[in-house]
This record gives C-alpha cells, sequence and structure tokens, in this order.
C-alpha cells in the first residue's frame, strides 16, 4: 500500500485531495495532517479506514521529530511515498508602502520554512520508500515531494508587482524545490513543486475560475506522470511548465 502525506488537509485544495485520493482506485494510506481537524475530514476520517488524521501545526518545528515517530509506526518499514507540502497561507494586495514586517516572516515561515524542514524530518521515510519502489516506477510508485506553489511565485511572469509577503514565499519555495530535486536525485527521490491554478477557496476567493475538484484531478494526474526528467520543474495541476 502506497502512503501520501498531506499537510493542511482540514479544507480547501488539501481536503479536496483526501476526498479523491478516498475515491481513488488504487490502495493508498493516506495521512492528513492539520492544527485543526474540520468536520468534513473528520467524517472522511471515520468512513475510510485508510484515512488517518494527525495534528500538526507546520511554525511548531520542536513537533516535527514526534510526528516523525508517528507517521514510521503507521507506515512501518514500508516508508513515505509522496509528501505533498500544501499548508499555507496568504497576505493579499500588499503594496509596497503598505507591507509589514511580521506578513513577510509569517509568509515564509509557513509557505517556505516549514516545507523545507518537514521534508527534511520525513527524509528518512522518503528514502525508504525509494529504496522499495525505484527502478522503471514513475509518479507516487515511487518516493516524490510535491511542493504546492503559485504562479505568482514566477519572477517571469509577474508582471502587477505587490503581493510582496506571498510571492516573495512561493519564489524562495521553488529555489528550495529545484535545490532538493538536485539533492535528492541520488536517493532516487522526485522533487516538483507545482501551480494549482486559481482555485475556487478560502485563499483563492470565490471569483476563482477553477473549482477544486478539477485542481486536484489535475494535480494527481501530473504527479502519476512525473518521471526522472520532471524532478526539479515547476509545473501548474495540468502538466504546463511555468517559467521560474
Amino acid at each position: 500500500m502506497k502512503t501520501v502525506l498531506i499537510t493542511g488537509a482540514n479544507r480547501g485544495l488539501g481536503l479536496g485531495m483526501v476526498k479523491y485520493l478516498t475515491h481513488c482506485k488504487k490502495s493508498q494510506r493516506i495521512i492528513a495532517t492539520c492544527r485543526n481537524e474540520s468536520e468534513e475530514l473528520k467524517q472522511l476520517s471515520e468512513k475510510n479506514h485508510n484515512v488517518t488524521i494527525l495534528h500538526l501545526d507546520v511554525t511548531n518545528f520542536s513537533g516535527y521529530d514526534n510526528l516523525t515517530a508517528q507517521i514510521k509506526n503507521i507506515v512501518g518499514d514500508q516508508g513515505l511515498n509522496l509528501l505533498i507540502n500544501n499548508a499555507g497561507i496568504t497576505t493579499k494586495f500588499t503594496k509596497l508602502g503598505l507591507v509589514k514586517t511580521e506578513q513577510l516572516m509569517d509568509n515564509l515561515t509557513v509557505n517556505t520554512v516549514a516545507p523545507i524542514m518537514l521534508t527534511k524530518s520525513l527524509l528518512p521515510l522518503l528514502k525508504r520508500a525509494a529504496e522499495l519502489y525505484s527502478g522503471e516506477a514513475v509518479g507516487v510508485e515511487r518516493a516524490a515531494v510535491i511542493n504546492m506553489s503559485s504562479v505568482l511565485g514566477s519572477i517571469a511572469q509577474n508582471d502587477q508587482g505587490g503581493f510582496y509577503p506571498y510571492r516573495c514565499s512561493k519564489a524562495a519555495l521553488n529555489a528550495a524545490t529545484k535545490s532538493m530535486s538536485i539533492d535528492l536525485k541520488k536517493e532516487s527521490i522526485l522533487v516538483a513543486c507545482m501551480h494549482p491554478g486559481w482555485v475556487k477557496t478560502d485563499m483563492g476567493g470565490k471569483n476563482a475560475p477553477l473549482d477544486v475538484d478539477s485542481s486536484v484531478a489535475g494535480i494527481f494526474n501530473t504527479i502519476e506522470n512525473l518521471g526522472e526528467a520532471d524532478s526539479g520543474k515547476f509545473l501548474q495541476y495540468d502538466g504546463t511548465e511555468i517559467p521560474w
């Protein structure tokens, strides 16, 4: 049974991912982490024996070792096949004259530092999965880290300015993703960052053109088809490559 860990799984895109995987025909163990479990996530866990909810505040770095130990108890010797660093925050419409230090620091902590440090903590479990499923396998058949980024983190496509906290944190996450892909290549761990599209969530807003189900289906279809040549890339949910 393949194991998938999703951070920020209590609502929005993360919850949509859990829903998608529970309806997926493939046998998968789903570990959903969040600060506060929503009623919908709780119900999903109660109805699906393969869904486990673990408490995680991604800003509580001292708790990562304990989380890793909990996951090790769940997966045993099978390792972790797919880590989706999805938890994130945004500060909208921030122009230079109004941006605050705490906004920058909060966005960088959650959107950049947390994915790096959580990946570091879970690396032994990812390596174990890679050892078991290396070779011809692609996507979640092997070990992979997917960092959920945003087109707003693209420097090449920034033609509107503003959004300093969010843009900077996602651009930094993209840089970290590229470094991870190089550092973990010898371990056969694939790493990519992905833009989910502009999605109707609490973060994306009601005017977003894309619904959660369509975004999530595209994300997992893209993940399933990833190969070694895709490691280190910045991809849209439909597999289209985005310029840095």
